[in-house]
């Protein structure tokens, strides 16, 4: 039995981010039987499971936030607690892996980092938190035994950068199927007054990154009708784009959705997904929509085409996503054959569990 601790996320149940729901989709079911994880988390951020198990693996908690001011602390307090009793450590993100070389002094075991998406590059974060973030990015490459990229993107940079080899490992979509009456879908589009095959969506965080605005603009432009669904409230930037394009009557701003069948029917039934992102690697709400085999739109950078395999369609700016969203011959199967031989989680647990 291979003992594997993983550090890095709010936890699970997943309730949070892409990590989580990686986390999620590689344990239970899909993990072999001579794995054993032990998963940290959050006691602020999630509730604590009964008997701190939770599909066949053991939970410990850490009482810090896994986010936000406290994410490195959490980080560095979960690999103290790991650097005894396990044959592996899995670490998901760079926040804690500052603390690298001082680990190193104490625990010898293998060490797989998942470096995420090159977090340094993002928009929102200040000077001082980028120099910080590249500093934990590049302490973790150095350190690591093995480094997982997560896009071919990620993959070159790692390569060409700091002349270390990656392990490209994407992210599972599958999750996202779901057995949902039609009559339930129906009762769920009627709600939001919406029509089947009707409406574009996108499903992101409000960042500038994420090109939250190009797309809103479109669609302001356009008429055509736009199911936007984010966290309108979290920033200035969001607050400000809601009060702007809250007034068009073919744009409809939802706050998060949590309930996963309302996800899927708004997610299913929709014409095509817009994905605005512009930072980091392979994404997984990209992958997520691949597997409903509707029409992908993307921003235009070398994660998305990786990720669609250049497969999707790709905008730029308002005019070149207005000049796709009024063409009616785009096409998604594509997008799902893809997702389906490559984005699984079981493929995915595999290759994770090759790295131990």
């Amino acid at each position: 039995m291979k003992k594997v601790a993983i550090v890095g996320t709010q936890g699970v149940p997943a309730s949070y981010g892409g990590f989580e729901t990686l986390v999620e989709n590689i344990i239970g079911d899909n993990c072999p039987s001579d794995i054993q994880y032990t998963i940290f988390c959050s006691s602020k951020d999630i509730p604590r499971e009964p008997g701190a198990f939770y599909k066949g693996c053991i939970l410990k908690y850490i009482p810090l936030h896994a986010n936000g001011m406290q994410s490195i602390p959490y980080d560095i307090w979960s690999l103290c607690k790991s650097m005894r009793g396990y044959d592996c450590v899995l670490v998901l993100g760079t926040s804690g892996c500052s603390f690298l070389p001082v680990f190193r002094l104490f625990c010898h075991k293998r060490l797989v980092v998942n470096i995420d998406g090159l977090e340094f590059r993002r928009a929102k974060w200040g000077r001082v938190a980028r120099w910080i973030l590249r500093f934990s990015t590049t302490m973790a490459i150095r350190w690591a035994d093995v480094i997982i990229s997560d896009n071919k993107g990620i993959q070159d940079y790692v390569t060409e950068t700091y002349h270390r080899e990656s392990v490209l490992i994407a992210y599972g979509g599958d999750h996202v199927r779901r057995e949902v009456s039609e009559e339930f879908q129906d009762k769920c589009l009627t709600g939001y007054g919406l029509q089947r095959g009707k409406y574009a969506i996108t499903v992101c965080r409000i960042e500038p990154e994420n090109n939250c605005h190009v797309t809103l603009e479109a669609f302001a432009q356009s008429g055509k009708k736009l199911v936007f669904i984010g966290n309108w409230k979290h920033s200035e930037y969001a607050r400000n784009l809601r009060d702007t394009y809250c007034k068009y009557p073919n744009i409809v701003l939802l706050n998060g959705i949590y309930n996963l069948d309302i996800l899927y029917a708004l997610r299913a039934n929709a014409e095509m997904y817009i994905h605005g992102h512009s930072a980091g690697g392979t994404n997984p709400s990209l992958v997520e929509a691949m597997f409903f085999g509707r029409p992908i739109i993307a921003y235009d950078v070398v994660y998305n085409r990786e990720t669609t395999r250049n497969e999707a369609y790709y905008f730029t700016d308002v005019e070149s996503l207005k000049t796709l969203i009024a063409r009616q011959d785009l096409c998604g199967d594509k997008m799902k054959q893809l997702a389906e031989s490559v984005y699984t989680w079981k493929t995915i647990s595999q290759q994770y569990c090759s790295l131990y």
